[in-house]
């Protein structure tokens, strides 16, 4: 196994890409042959498997293993859980979300992909762009994610033919750009075999493109998240009343996005009240500044009312407070949702009851159409829903930030997650066509 430097470490980028693809597209395997031929398996996994593989009577160490955890998923054959895996190469560090393609997982999809910069989805070459694929493209859509790379997999089963490869390319890069897409990258692979994974394949000298890794370790990702709209949700109030601190009063959370400095005007949200950062403590050290991913304790200057579930955020860049949501949502439980469904709406450390105003429309996934009015959404479905909930919140729009701009609903009565929501306009505008069919995408 290759050793990386702390130095070499330190030096590059982290990358968080996830996995997708229908029922044994071969997702699993895919991840297996990454992390063998770019040496980031241990000896002992790597015999772990091979015993495995052995006592299953195959030849061949079966790579999925790797990722399929669960006995379940060994003894299916298939992805159950959201599988996170982390390595690293010379040139970039990764946290990879391998995720199931079974349709009644779907909402695991959406936990690997709401934090990812890339989606891996993979196709089988034999069957081409299923509705599996095209929900996987809309929810990476929904979610935008910035890179989409299309791995056409199972080369080896149709022949490394060029036109099989071609005619899938086309048809999910049209499906992809009508959600609004912005990039994708179309790769034929036969992860079993090794061709295009790691490694360029000498069986398809027609294929000019980089490997799954190269694109993987070359793709422009930006966490500059720090000139983001600055939002601190309060997670814990902090109030140790000793004789060493005896009027200590600190809120204590991690900031979402944007950089909080001492002296700064903030307003805290929903109650609108206003203040100026008088102190912030990080790792019980006091720092004049904090950025995004920080856990940070802030002190104001003025005794106001905060509390856990609240916002605070400059007050010259604070968001609209509103009981009137509308918001694109992946509905991910098994129970359907509908008109005048009473449920908590949580966004990020505040939780409210609210209820389901209306569901204006529901996407079709096989032509993208929209059915209006469905009245309900069944497990899967993707569609608009207006909520008005008890209480105001500042909610930003899901383009302009993905911590502030989602949430999710629950079941009140078991705390069952129902569904995924994402604030404001559903997908990324397409790139302008001429023609009478210049729509757009707005619900």
């Amino acid at each position: 196994m290759s050793t990386i430097t702390a130095e070499a470490l330190s030096a590059t980028t982290l990358l968080r890409f996830a996995t997708a693809g229908s029922v044994d597209d071969g997702k699993s395997t895919l991840v297996g042959r990454l992390l063998h031929d770019s040496k980031s398996v241990l000896v002992d996994q790597l015999e772990a498997v091979e015993r495995a593989s052995a006592s299953r009577g195959q030849e061949a160490p079966d790579l999925a293993l790797l990722t399929d955890g669960l006995r379940a998923e060994r003894e299916q054959g298939i992805t159950i859980d959201v599988a996170y895996r982390y390595f690293a190469t010379p040139r970039r560090r990764f946290i990879l979300a391998d995720t199931p393609g079974h349709v009644q997982y779907t909402r695991n999809m959406v936990t690997g992909a709401s934090t990812a910069e890339l989606t891996v989805v993979l196709v089988d070459a034999r069957n081409g762009v299923v509705e599996q694929t095209r929900r996987h493209a809309a929810i990476a859509a929904l979610l935008r994610v910035p890179h989409v790379v299309l791995a056409v997999n199972k080369m080896d089963l149709v022949g490394y033919e060029e036109r099989v490869f071609a005619a899938i390319a086309e048809e999910f890069t049209a499906y992809a750009t009508e959600l609004g897409v912005p990039e994708v990258t179309a790769i034929p692979i036969s992860a079993l075999a090794g061709d295009n994974v790691v490694d360029a394949s000498a069986r398809m000298d027609w294929y000019g493109g980089p490997t799954v890794l190269e694109h993987l370790e070359t793709v422009p990702v930006s966490h500059d998240l720090a000139h983001c709209h600055a939002r601190l949700p309060v997670q814990y109030v902090i109030r140790p009343q000793t004789a060493e601190l005896p009027d200590y009063r600190g809120y204590a959370g991690q900031i979402a996005s944007g950089t909080l400095r001492v002296g700064e005007e903030v307003t805290v949200l929903p109650s609108g009240r206003t203040s100026r950062i008088a102190g912030i403590d990080l790792l019980g050290e006091p720092v004049d500044v904090a950025w995004t991913t920080q856990s940070v304790t802030v002190l104001l200057a003025d005794d106001v009312d905060v509390s856990r579930g609240d916002l605070i955020v400059p007050s010259k860049d604070a968001p609209a407070t509103t009981q009137d949501v509308e918001a694109t949502v992946c509905h991910v439980a098994d129970q359907p949702l509908t008109v005048g469904h009473r449920v908590l709406l949580k966004h990020g450390t505040r939780t409210v009851k609210a209820i389901v105003k209306d569901i204006p429309s529901r996407l079709t996934l096989a032509d993208l159409s929209l059915h209006p009015h469905p009245g309900t959404l069944a497990a899967n479905d993707i569609g608009r829903v207006k909520i008005r909930t008890a209480e105001p919140l500042p909610v930003d729009s899901y383009a302009d930030s993905r911590r502030t701009g989602s949430f999710i609903l629950i079941d009140p009565s078991d705390g069952t997650t129902l569904t995924a929501g994402m604030v404001g306009e559903s997908f990324a505008a397409p790139e302008p066509v001429t023609g009478p069919d210049d729509e757009g995408w707005d619900f």
